[in-house]
């Protein structure tokens, strides 16, 4: 049985309504529980992030937030499958869109949480290799090298339809160790992911290739669990009224304005990819959802 969605009231219709006499101070909305994802099998540096903007656009409907971490350990795909079929803990999960994600079953909230950062993606390669790298500035230059990606991730079918080589594997950790074992030249990473991974030190022996960058449009929403309706309204319609006042845009630079910096844009070694996975609602014309690195927003 599908729930109803809560009343929304705004917090300054709340407070005039309480000072009217309308309802009893100590009315309020009871708050709304969410479950989210906390991987622990890698860091992932969206996590505070979505959280702050799940509670903000909350807020913005007059909701709190109740929030709850569940520790998972299993494949991109697997998460998926699960959170659709809406019989696993989680309400949401923030990922790359697809076609067939979208028809999944999955409430797609389409805002573009990222603001299509997830689209530009430098090279981490190893340390030793990165003279080999300076001259490469084109697709035809990357095919004859092998990337690494995960089996299920949507970027291993992005780059093999652009014509080059992938080599996959099932988990995060075994992508950076592979890499520095030699048995691919390069991993794409997304540049609000690459330097929280690096951070540390935790793989010395590799680095960013300097100024060169992979991009394809893409968006990464909130994926909601079919038995949360109620929640993928209240997120839907308070991460517009965000994009309107600018508060996400706001968060957003918070978090990812430094990589933006750590990582310029040279418009020559761009090396533009086509997304065969993007789906045709995908709200390119809106732009200002979008964030182009080197550029205003």
């Amino acid at each position: 049985m599908t729930r109803a969605l809560p009343q929304v009231l705004s917090r300054r219709t709340m407070l005039l309504a309480a000072g009217a006499g309308l309802i009893a101070p100590c009315a309020r909305a009871q708050p709304v529980k969410v479950w989210l994802p906390r991987s622990i099998g890698a860091t992932d540096p969206q996590l505070l992030y979505v959280r702050r903007l799940v509670s903000l656009a909350l807020e913005l409907t007059g909701m709190e937030m109740a929030l709850t971490l569940v520790d998972m350990e299993m494949a991109q795909g697997r998460s998926l499958m699960e959170l659709a079929r809406g019989d696993g803990p989680l309400d949401l999960i923030w990922t790359m869109t697809t076609r067939q994600r979208e028809a999944s079953g999955l409430l797609t909230v389409r805002i573009p949480i990222d603001r299509g950062l997830m689209g530009w993606r430098v090279l981490l390669v190893r340390r030793s290799d990165l003279p080999r790298w300076r001259p490469l500035q084109s697709l035809d230059d990357l095919r004859p090298l092998l990337a690494g990606q995960g089996h299920d991730w949507p970027d291993t079918e992005i780059l093999r339809a652009n014509g080059l080589k992938v080599l996959t594997s099932s988990t995060h950790d075994a992508l950076f160790r592979m890499l520095d074992s030699g048995r691919f030249d390069y991993m794409p990473r997304a540049i609000m992911e690459v330097d929280a991974e690096l951070a540390d030190n935790r793989h010395p022996q590799l680095a960013v290739v300097p100024d060169l960058m992979l991009y394809y449009p893409t968006a990464s929403y909130l994926f909601v669990s079919p038995r949360r309706p109620d929640l993928a309204r209240l997120l839907q319609a308070g991460l517009e009224k965000a994009v309107a006042e600018g508060s996400l845009q706001r968060l957003h630079h918070e978090h990812f304005g430094a990589a933006l910096r750590a990582h310029p844009v040279m418009r020559e070694r761009i090396v533009h990819l086509r997304n065969p996975l993007l789906p045709s609602d995908t709200p390119l014309q809106r732009r200002e959802l979008w964030l182009q690195p080197g550029g205003a927003g």
